[in-house]
């Protein structure tokens, strides 16, 4: 995932992640996994379930909502944890949940404070 600006001019720009930064939503399988699961759906989340479909282009006056969507999965671990297929141990799926949603974010809030979206591919 990464901050996707839009110039004056119209032309579109990926902003580089700083060095010490990962900018991953997670494996591939993540997508239908857990963003796309329907616990994440009940919990209503409704930008991060489009990741099961296709990929997510956040513009800059939905980033606030994706933030929203962020801090509602981190406030319930378990019940995501619980009601997703963990390819690890609980606790590992739980890490890695946890991890992505921190990267997600920070890419965010980089997108807010530069005024631009966010895509994840």
């Amino acid at each position: 995932m990464h901050v996707l600006v839009v110039d004056a001019d119209g032309r579109r720009r990926i902003l580089d992640a700083p060095d010490d930064r990962d900018e991953s939503a997670g494996f591939e399988n993540r997508r239908t996994r857990v963003w796309g699961s329907p616990v994440v759906r009940s919990l209503g989340a409704v930008l991060l379930p489009v990741l099961a479909e296709r990929d997510l282009e956040v513009p800059p006056d939905q980033v606030p909502a994706l933030l929203s969507e962020c801090l509602l999965l981190r406030e319930k671990p378990e019940e995501v944890v619980a009601n997703t297929e963990p390819v690890r141990s609980v606790a590992e799926h739980r890490s890695a949940s946890d991890d992505r949603l921190s990267t997600l974010v920070a890419v965010a809030g980089r997108a807010q404070a530069t005024g631009g979206g966010v895509v994840i591919w």
